[in-house]
């Protein structure tokens, strides 16, 4: 084959001095096929009536598969076979093979198994995406990571995200809940991984529900759709997006005294970004004008929210505690022995038994809230627990009964003081912590706490409406020794 400056030559004699291809073939000393050939293409190209043979590669090749084979089991994502490691192992079995010729091997490999991509059309109203993210903060001065769900509207690219402590279908549907009322709208439908929150079993085409995402789905009448195991990239609007919130909204990591704050101000953050033009591409429009293109094709709220909330029936046994979702919760030591119903929210468990209420806040695995007051009847029966509970007990009454407490323990030690606590707590009882509190602050601005006052306090009568018939009458109460009278009469 000739070079570059050689076939240069040929055709400047033949194009523009004119010389015949027989004179140009008999001074270059070349054949006048080779002539013609570069008179019809300036780059040839070697033709082959058949492949070479390869001898060696082909070798290579099936100690390669066979090789893929046996690892395919032995792999992972950080730990994944490469040219160089497999070039190693056919040196190991005395194959004379270069390493670059593994290396193009493998990658033609796994560009033939790569996936294409097609470029898909998002339309208005009609599709959001899904997922969970871990993330860093700042709570009450602690570092730790929680969950952020993110739904995205891939029309408008309106965004909307919130904080969570666990990963779990609680989280899951309120999410979903908080999202559609965000929106003030519900996408035609929402595109998933096949998360345990929402899909009990993979029976492909099909997924099976689980039945609160099933309820869900229902109440909001619109489609779940879901990516295929284990490709993530179905749905790679949000994934991608998830990484962006983190980067744009939470770095550097934000700080809060609760989820919820740190919740608010990244919606916050988010929607401002939203307001504003794209600084790049064909779209001129802010995204909040975009997403009112969506809103005469999506789907309306309903009246009612759907309710996120875990219902599960509990009994109250003699410690008149609860066991709700692997942790323990008080309530009233008037509810022993009753069954009770729980409503577990993301952040918040409510438990209710007999038209009563009570609140806790949601604890993990294995965890406790105990709230003494619950237990205030019998604390003012038993002074020694109350000793032994007095820390906690105090701080949840709050001011003035933490200083009761170091009044009385610094005047007559934590025995006697506990008893004169339990006093207190009776009059708490019968009277409410208001007027006991009221009574206190008095006491204790002189220094000086009459618990027997507190105590002979009556607790306020219900009043009983009298006919106008019976208003003018005086009925005198009736007195022990009247009824000895009426025994020392004789018996007709």
């Amino acid at each position: 084959m000739l070079g570059v400056g050689q076939i240069h030559v040929v055709r400047h004699r033949i194009h523009v001095q004119k010389q015949s291809i027989r004179q140009v073939a008999r001074e270059l000393h070349l054949h006048r096929t080779t002539v013609r050939k570069y008179l019809r293409d300036p780059v040839p190209k070697r033709v082959e009536a058949e492949p070479r043979a390869r001898p060696v590669f082909e070798r290579m090749r099936a100690r390669v598969d066979a090789l893929l084979k046996e690892w395919s089991h032995r792999t992972t994502q950080k730990q994944r076979i490469t040219g160089s490691r497999l070039h190693e192992a056919l040196v190991e079995e005395d194959m004379d093979v270069g390493v670059t010729v593994v290396r193009d091997y493998l990658r033609e490999l796994r560009r033939q198994k790569s996936e294409v991509h097609v470029p898909l059309v998002h339309r208005a109203g009609d599709e959001a995406q899904v997922d969970f993210f871990v993330v860093t903060v700042d709570v009450d001065g602690e570092r730790r990571a929680v969950w952020m769900f993110l739904m995205r509207l891939m029309y408008s690219g309106r965004d909307f995200a919130w904080l969570y402590e666990r990963c779990d279908q609680i989280a899951f549907l309120d999410g979903h809940v908080r999202a559609f009322a965000h929106f003030d709208l519900v996408p035609q439908r929402s595109i998933y991984d096949n998360l345990k929150p929402a899909v009990r079993k993979i029976v492909l085409p099909k997924r099976e529900l689980t039945d609160r995402f099933a309820s869900l789905v229902r109440h909001y009448l619109y489609e779940a759709c879901f990516a295929r195991p284990g490709k993530g990239n179905d749905k790679g609007g949000v994934e991608a997006r998830g990484k962006g919130v983190r980067l744009q909204h939470l770095t550097p990591i934000p700080r809060a005294d609760s989820l919820a704050q740190i919740s608010a101000a990244l919606l916050a953050r988010i929607a401002k970004r939203e307001a504003k033009p794209p600084k790049r591409g064909p779209e001129t429009r802010t995204v909040l004008e975009r997403f009112e293109d969506e809103r005469p094709h999506a789907l309306p709220l309903p009246a009612v929210p759907f309710d996120a909330r875990k219902v599960v029936t509990v009994s109250a046994g003699s410690q008149c505690k609860v066991l709700v979702a692997s942790a323990w919760y008080s309530v009233p030591s008037r509810w022993k022995m009753l069954e009770a119903t729980a409503y577990v929210g993301p952040d918040e468990v409510e438990i209710v038994c007999r038209g009563e209420r009570v609140s806790h806040r949601r604890q993990g695995f294995g965890g406790r809230s105990i709230k003494y007051r619950h237990y205030l009847p019998e604390l003012a029966k038993k002074p020694q627990a109350v000793r032994q509970v007095a820390a906690e007990l105090v701080e949840e009454l709050g001011e003035p009964y933490g200083r009761l407490w170091r009044l009385l323990t610094e005047a007559h030690g934590e025995l006697a003081g506990a008893r004169c606590l339990a006093r207190i707590l009776g009059a708490v009882v019968d009277q409410g912590e208001e007027a006991v509190a009221k009574a206190l602050e008095a006491a204790l601005a002189t220094k000086r706490v009459n618990l027997l006052g507190l105590a002979a306090s009556p607790a306020p009568q219900p009043t009983v409406p009298v006919p106008a018939s019976l208003a003018g009458y005086d009925v005198e109460s009736a007195r022990v020794a009247d009824f000895d009278a009426l025994l020392l009469e004789p018996v007709a």
